[in-house]
């Protein structure tokens, strides 16, 4: 007997890159940035573990979201502070969509919006991409309480312009996320989106940029009346007192991830090229990123073999997909090892 509601019975959960035990891995499948994070996070960290931890964090987390605020160029209460960007995202479905709702995303995307709006029981509307990931026509003419667009877009790394965006926003009949967890490496954004529409919400990560994913911080910048709403929703203590510190520690340090910053996309140029001089076909990344679709093997073969050789990229098995892989910018290094790899595979470009 089960005693789940009908819709999470159905359902299949996300389903998280795979996390390696041991040593010796070179981890290149859950987009971490392979650079560690300010000097400033960890001293800030260091002298904040002391007997202030048996209190409950601040509920509004009000420093980060001052902080945020600043940098930004939004008031207080435009910012809500999340365990994570995935929880800004949960407490939007949970604040927009429900029982019979719609959610309208793309496919492929990240596939946490799907999940999300099952768990509200929302009726899920995906987009098929076109065949290099862009966007179809036929996203702007549907209506949907919640729709969820990532920009750049995992796993290809397209970046969609400011003018796609605006339309689909207008056409959108509902409230818009615009997931920007990866736009910091990205050549353009859509914040001032947030501050000249009351129906738009844009979602940022710390664990990207900002190196800290293992503290789970994300935050959402939108009008005071969605932020105000979706207050309601959120846990009572989401964001622990020690990624407080942090985020604001790493924001008051950008100058050292701007650098962080220029070397990812440096490295992913090197990668691309290198790829490309091997026979691989690389869509045009905005990411920390890349797909890449091998000439000769099955990417399923490829993943395999590299998997052997304790390298992890991402295969996703779907029609849409499974023709190539979606790999991590990593260390200069990392990335060498990477390469080599794929040459001994594949037996390089004839």
């Amino acid at each position: 007997m089960s005693y789940f509601r009908e819709n999470i019975e159905r359902m299949e959960g996300y389903t998280p890159g795979f996390q390696p035990k041991g040593e010796g891995w070179i981890k290149l499948n859950t987009n971490e940035n392979p650079f560690p994070p300010s000097p400033k996070v960890i001293e800030s960290l260091h002298a904040a573990i002391d007997g202030r931890i048996r209190l409950y964090p601040d509920p509004l987390s009000d420093r980060v979201r001052d902080k945020v605020g600043s940098v930004y160029g939004v008031d207080r209460e435009c910012v809500i502070v999340g365990n994570g960007c995935d929880e800004v995202l949960a407490i939007a479905a949970r604040s927009f969509v429900g029982e019979g709702d719609r959610l309208l995303m793309t496919r492929p995307t990240y596939t946490l919006y799907r999940v999300l709006g099952e768990i509200q029981g929302a009726e899920v509307i995906e987009v098929r991409l076109k065949n290099d990931f862009s966007l179809p026509a036929e996203i702007f003419s549907h209506k949907a309480e919640l729709t969820c667009i990532s920009n750049p877009n995992p796993p290809s790394g397209i970046l969609y312009s400011r003018e796609e965006m605006e339309e689909l926003v207008r056409r959108a009949g509902g409230v818009v996320v615009i997931d920007e967890a990866y736009v910091d490496f990205a050549a353009q954004d859509c914040l001032e989106m947030a501050k000249t529409h009351d129906n738009v919400i844009i979602a940022r990560s710390f664990s990207k940029y900002l190196s800290v994913a293992g503290l789970r911080l994300g935050f959402a910048v939108a009008d005071k009346s969605l932020i105000s709403g979706m207050m309601k929703v959120k846990d009572s203590y989401n964001v622990n007192c020690l990624s407080q510190v942090a985020a604001v520690a790493a924001l008051d340090d950008l100058n050292y991830y701007r650098e962080v910053v220029r070397k990812v996309c440096q490295e992913r140029d090197i990668l691309s090229q290198g790829l490309q001089r091997l026979g691989w076909k690389v869509f045009p990344s905005q990411a920390n990123f890349v797909f890449a679709v091998p000439d000769r093997l099955p990417a399923s073969q490829v993943y395999e073999e590299l998997y052997q050789r304790k390298i992890l990229v991402r295969y996703f098995d779907s029609p849409e997909t499974r023709h190539g892989l979606r790999i991590t910018i990593g260390t200069t290094e990392q990335n060498r090892r990477l390469l080599e790899a794929v040459e001994e595979i594949t037996g390089g470009k004839e």
